[in-house]
């Protein structure tokens, strides 16, 4: 289809949806029984794309006073040039944290809205790399009892994922019997992560990294805080061989993605974070030059068109979380077929479409 070169992009709507957790959730530095999702909409030559994500709903005010006055009038085959003016717009308020994860759901509706206006999926405008891209499972809340543990991580792999995550830190002296209860659920043959999301000192996490080993975990995610650059590189050196350190969900610029990739075996983003697709994009760069593989950071509906181009890209969290809000919430969001997931052709775009009824419920 060709669109009109006099095609600009007309207007950025905004609404937000806030859905209680099945269960109280928490991992080893927070609690939370909600997640918000801060949606918009760009609309240009009688089409709309949508983008999201995770974050308060203040996100949806940044939209709406900084945002949508820079993107309007742009030219909606032009992605990456309102990526810039939008990073232009929030300089006096702060590029990172929720400006970022403001500027990611636009650039997401933009990127959906342009493989609308021509009518091809995402991953299909954007080049494939992968045909599909291998997820894992993710939750193994430190709030659940062990028997919710085992029935989560037992359900991952019996939908054919190859590997599992769970969350520690909280209460360190239950992590060897949690991790005996996922171990039991998942047998021999699939791996199993952690994720303490910065709980521990490092002569901790070195100490814990040990015991993780002999637990055959494969992965140790944000085992100190990932401001503590030193503190990763010091993990990604000494622990043991088998045990790969990754960071990076809370990057939101490439700078800080460069400093992460010289302290972790494997760099993580989250395109809802990061500065949507072009930002994620981005990532390929950095990870290729520093011959890193690189791991998405949840919200996989959006994530696996941009991974699937992406060649450093290894797999995508299927985050518990994420996964539940968008299958409530939408229709066309691809299952996982042989623990990975495969974007659909056949839908433009995202292929996402909201279902106006069932999210009414959450809308704030």
């Amino acid at each position: 289809m060709s669109v009109a070169s006099d095609v600009a992009v007309e207007r950025l709507t905004v609404s937000a949806y806030k859905v209680p957790t099945d269960q109280p959730e928490s991992d080893g530095t927070l609690e939370w029984d909600s997640t918000t999702m801060v949606l918009v909409r760009a609309e240009a030559g009688g089409e709309s794309g949508l983008g999201y994500t995770y974050a308060d709903a203040a996100a949806g005010q940044l939209v709406e006073s900084l945002l949508a006055g820079a993107v309007r009038g742009s030219d909606p085959m032009s992605p990456q040039s309102a990526w810039s003016a939008m990073w232009r717009a929030v300089r006096n308020v702060g590029q990172q944290g929720l400006a970022a994860m403001a500027i990611s759901a636009v650039d997401v509706a933009l990127w959906d809205l342009k493989a609308r206006l021509l009518g091809v999926a995402l991953t299909d405008l954007l080049g494939r790399f992968h045909e599909r891209v291998t997820i894992y499972g993710s939750g193994g809340f430190t709030s659940y009892s062990n028997e919710r543990l085992a029935e989560q991580m037992a359900h991952f792999a019996e939908q054919g994922l190859a590997r599992v995550k769970m969350k520690v830190g909280r209460r360190p002296a239950a992590d060897p019997l949690r991790m005996d209860a996922a171990r039991a659920a998942i047998g021999e043959s699939v791996e199993l992560m952690v994720d303490a999301n910065g709980a521990y000192s490092r002569k901790d996490a070195l100490r814990w990294a040990e015991l993780f080993a002999e637990y055959g975990v494969t992965w140790f995610e944000e085992p100190v805080s990932s401001d503590d650059v030193d503190g990763l590189r010091l993990l990604r050196d000494r622990a043991p061989a088998g045990v790969e350190i990754a960071a990076g969900e809370y990057v939101y610029k490439l700078g800080e993605a460069d400093r992460l990739c010289g302290a972790v075996d494997v760099l993580q983003a989250d395109v809802t974070r990061c500065g949507g697709i072009t930002g994620l994009l981005r990532m390929d760069a950095v990870c290729r030059t520093r011959s890193l593989p690189f791991s998405a950071h949840c919200a996989p509906a959006i994530s696996v068109h941009a991974c699937a181009a992406m060649e450093s890209c290894v797999h995508i969290e299927y985050f518990h979380d994420h996964t539940r809000i968008e299958s409530m919430l939408f229709d066309g969001v691809v299952e996982p077929e042989y623990g990975a997931l495969q974007p659909d052709s056949s839908r433009p775009g995202l292929g996402l479409e909201l279902r106006e009824s069932d999210a009414k419920e959450y809308a704030l």
